[in-house]
């Protein structure tokens, strides 16, 4: 099958691309930027002599013509503008952006700051957390990437809030990111200096993902309260280390909960559950499109600490989209994504 990505000269288009290139089914037919059209790899230097092809300006004719499957990876606000040009020419789309999670234009409009997409395409997204939302995403022409946040986090809360374990009025989030996580735009808060040997609370009580996330926790248990969620910024490159804090509504052991967790994941081979006493760090998931979660119950307090670790970059966004292009086409969700993670 012939893929299409659009924004590859970010930090997720270029995941995107490589992990295609290595993809047994799916071959790339060509890349596309909304700049000048230059080779690849003088955007990547590291694709050169790995890739010939050249960035190519956005011709959403040409390109649907040539492709079956779309990857956008613009920014949100820019990503709303194609996908409705993509998605009326019949190719399957998976938008890697924010513009298709948010079911409530207004809600999109006060979070992002962007004019919300039409509702009726919103209507026909798929929210695309693979390991939750299987048999829609199988039936699916147009999918809602999730954000990196809401995926570690999201899973990580899946089993309690489904099995309705814990107290929906106390749900917090401590969430931290590596720097790759902003993208390669130009920012003070971003060099080198400002980063390195620092560690840095950002968007408090503020961040996008706070609604995507309320969302779907909602649509697993009805009145889950508002979140506490907070961002900080890692001096690292990739990862995501989610840890969350809950209070159970009964006494229930750690080894009770592993157990829960370690059955609500069976069939999902990218999630990994730790033995007790274990607790996952990025490291451990870099590269990969893992999602390594660990567990235990505060018995003095009654409090489940969840921590929960992906690549931002790969189950946090390109992985995680290419796992939901092989479900969308009938192939084995590991198809192209059993990378072992890059350690140390």
């Amino acid at each position: 099958m012939k893929v299409s990505i659009i924004g590859t000269t970010g930090y997720g288009g270029g995941e995107l691309f490589r992990i295609l290139h290595h993809h047994p089914v799916f071959t790339i037919q060509s890349v596309h930027t909304t700049r000048n059209e230059i080779p690849l790899f003088e955007e990547f230097p590291h694709l050169n002599g790995i890739t010939n092809q050249t960035l190519e300006h956005i011709d959403v004719e040409k390109i649907a013509k040539h492709s079956e499957i779309v990857f956008i990876a613009a920014p949100s606000g820019v990503s709303s503008k194609l996908v409705p040009a993509f998605f009326r020419t019949g190719v399957q789309v998976i938008d890697l952006s924010g513009d298709l999670r948010l079911i409530d234009g207004e809600e999109y409009l006060k979070w992002y700051k962007h004019e919300p997409v039409e509702s009726s395409l919103l209507e026909k997204a798929v929210y695309g957390l693979s390991e939750w939302n299987k048999e829609k995403i199988i039936n699916a022409e147009l999918i809602a990437n999730p954000g990196c946040y809401p995926t570690a986090t999201l899973l990580g809360l899946a089993p309690v809030v489904k099995e309705r374990l814990i107290d929906p009025d106390m749900i917090i989030i401590d969430a931290k990111s590596g720097a790759s996580g902003a993208g390669r735009s130009v920012s003070k808060s971003l060099l080198f200096s400002e980063i390195n040997e620092n560690f840095r609370i950002y968007k408090v009580n503020e961040h996008q993902h706070i609604p995507e996330i309320e969302q779907q926790l909602n649509r697993w248990s009805t009145g889950i309260s508002p979140i506490t969620f907070n961002t900080h910024l890692l001096p690292i490159t990739r990862g995501i280390m989610a840890t969350i804090y809950v209070q159970l509504k009964e006494n229930l052991h750690t080894d009770r909960l592993i157990e829960l967790y370690k059955e609500q994941y069976l069939w999902s081979p990218f999630v990994r559950i730790r033995p007790k006493g274990n607790f996952p760090s990025v490291k451990e998931v870099a590269g990969s499109n893992f999602c390594d979660i660990g567990l235990q119950v505060d018995e003095r307090t009654g409090r489940l600490t969840i921590v929960s670790v992906i690549d931002n970059l790969m189950k946090g966004a390109a992985g995680q989209a290419v796992q939901n292009a092989n479900l969308m086409n009938g192939l084995n969700e590991k198809t192209g994504l059993e990378f072992v993670p890059l350690y140390p």
